[in-house]
């Protein structure tokens, strides 16, 4: 076992019709294919490869939850993220969603509805099961929602990144591992087109969920919490279907 680099070589990522942290995917995914990172390989840190790569630390978590979860790594927790070793022919190919295939309003929605069930479980088990540094870690996440979507700059990642959060503070890495292998592409405000006029009221009604949910867990109200998760997806499905309808009409 041994501890893997990029080099000096390589390029920051840049955007090229993919997210930065599909581009980050495809970047580590092919070092493991050619052969630069073998099975055992330790990767490098995050830091690291937040360097080397020119992206930021929620792009790199989204990139290694998403390999975890396609089964290519495993983190050990307090050591580190090692690569695995290819699975045997005759293995079961295991169930997956692609992300790439949620390209309509209607997928998206599905989504939702899936993600209402799936989520509210996990809020609840966060706010039951979370340590301090988690939700800390929760905390740092949405401050950082609300920077960038009060600032004017894409929020999709930072939002993807509270909700990857409450899911690691389950204790259940298969939260984590389904919603990392699904990555920012379930996180629908990018759909939605809100106009100046709406978008002081839009703004603090997602600030009002999302605070509901952070103050659910750190209380440790595991009801509490499922509520204000399901009450804030559902609400965003609602948003998008009326978004929708809007434009179909």
């Amino acid at each position: 076992m041994k501890a893997s680099s990029f080099g000096s070589t390589d390029a920051p990522l840049r955007r090229r019709g993919r997210t930065l942290a599909e581009e980050a995917v495809n970047n580590l995914t092919a070092r493991i294919r050619e052969g630069q990172l073998r099975p055992g390989d330790k990767l490098p840190t995050e830091s690291e490869i937040m360097a080397t790569l020119g992206v930021s630390r929620t792009v790199v978590r989204e990139a290694l939850s998403r390999l975890q979860a396609s089964g290519l790594v495993e983190t050990r927790h307090g050591i580190g993220t090692f690569v695995l070793a290819p699975p045997a022919p005759e293995t079961p190919s295991p169930f997956r969603i692609d992300p790439s295939a949620m390209v309509t309003a209607m997928d998206v929605l599905a989504m939702l509805e899936f993600r209402v069930s799936v989520e509210a479980e996990a809020a609840g088990l966060a706010a039951s099961r979370r340590t301090d540094a988690q939700l800390e870690e929760i905390r740092r996440a949405l401050e950082e929602l609300k920077r960038t979507a009060t600032s004017g700059d894409d929020a999709v990642g930072s939002d993807f990144a509270f909700h990857l959060a409450i899911a690691r503070a389950t204790g259940n890495r298969y939260f984590s591992e389904m919603l990392g292998h699904l990555g920012s592409a379930v996180i629908p405000r990018g759909r939605l087109h809100v106009s100046p006029a709406e978008r002081e009221q839009y703004m603090e009604r997602l600030n009002f969920e999302h605070d509901s949910i952070y103050d659910a867990i750190e209380r440790g109200d595991a009801e509490g919490a499922k509520a204000a998760m399901r009450m804030h997806l559902t609400t965003s499905r609602e948003r998008l279907r009326k978004a929708s309808a809007a434009a179909a009409g």
